[in-house]
């Protein structure tokens, strides 16, 4: 009973939030809702038993994704009331209310007549899955049995990033991204940057290496270790890297040219591109999880950085955090 309650609660307070987002007619209060609507949801999955979406959710849901609007917003603040000047007839509000209850309408109805048994291909997923070595399902299936499509995502995000790069202007192209953030040494912001860093390398390892047999993986492991990162510039207490840094760009391509290599490696064995040959499975599982680490680490941790803003010598003035 108690149960129930709270699933029904939790329920309540996600469509609340999603309304609010919608209408909130201040922008940095909207993204306020979306983030607390993403930790929400990453309860809905723990309730579920979808630890490792509930760990990605909180993670890139409520908390990169959420730190990214939030830098969009305060870019965005000088035209914000322009916009809300120019706003939309009632005809065309009209019609987007229509449309956006049409869609909910079309998900309730079609999960609501879902054939019971509902479609799933668990079974097989299960039945086939010590083959792969590991004990954690979604690693399995990421990596083995929907291995193209993890490659595709890794790549996406780097050509993302270097979406985000080609945004620079000429004289900083190659240069460090953002401003330097200048803040009080003794200040609390530089006494958390000193504290969690090494409790935060520290669980996104264990996320890391847990992953294979356990609730965890890379990406929450990256987004931790990114997250991280940019604590310590905010604080002061670092810099962002050069982006024409030969370093910093081999470890950006390593993931998806392991991968693709690893690939490459099944095929006379395997007879297909990412097929894992009988008995090594396990091992080039891990192989690729160990290069994709550092490339996810440092496309999340640049794209939050945003693009290229000042040359490695320039003396832009340091930004408040």
């Amino acid at each position: 009973m108690m149960t129930t309650l709270v699933s029904g609660v939790v329920v309540l307070l996600l469509l609340a939030l999603a309304l609010w987002t919608v209408v909130a007619r201040d922008a940095f209060l909207a993204v306020a809702g979306f983030i607390v609507y993403g930790l929400l949801l990453s309860l809905v999955w723990v309730r579920l038993y979808g630890i490792d979406v509930a760990l990605t959710e909180a993670a890139i849901g409520g908390g990169l994704s959420g730190a990214l609007l939030l830098g969009a917003v305060g870019k965005l603040r000088r035209t914000e009331a322009l916009s809300w000047a120019e706003r939309c007839g009632l005809g065309t509000r009209a019609l987007a209310a229509a449309l956006s209850v049409a869609v909910t309408l079309a998900l309730v109805l079609g999960v609501l007549f879902l054939p019971d048994p509902a479609p799933t291909l668990a079974p097989q997923v299960m039945r086939h899955l010590p083959a792969t070595g590991v004990g954690n399902p979604i690693t399995g299936v990421l990596l083995a049995f929907r291995a193209v499509d993890t490659l595709l995502e890794a790549i996406v995000l780097v050509i993302a990033l270097i979406g985000v790069w080609s945004l620079a202007p000429d004289r900083a192209w190659g240069g460090r991204p953002g401003p330097r953030y200048d803040a009080d040494p003794d200040g609390m912001l530089a006494y958390l940057a000193r504290l969690l860093p090494p409790i935060g390398i520290v669980i996104g390892i264990y996320l890391f290496w847990a992953g294979a047999d356990h609730p965890g993986g890379k990406f929450q492991a990256a987004t931790i270790l990114a997250a991280m990162w940019l604590l310590v510039q905010m604080a002061g207490l670092g810099d962002a890297p050069r982006t024409d840094n030969r370093a910093l760009r081999a470890g950006i391509a390593l993931g998806p040219l392991v991968f693709v290599a690893v690939g490459v490696l099944g095929l006379p064995s395997a007879g297909v591109f990412l097929g894992y040959p009988e008995g090594w499975a396990k091992p080039m599982i891990v192989v690729i999880e160990i290069a994709l680490l550092p490339t996810l680490t440092l496309v999340l941790a640049l794209l939050m950085s945003g693009a290229p803003a000042r040359s490695a010598d320039s003396s832009v003035p340091r930004a408040k955090p």
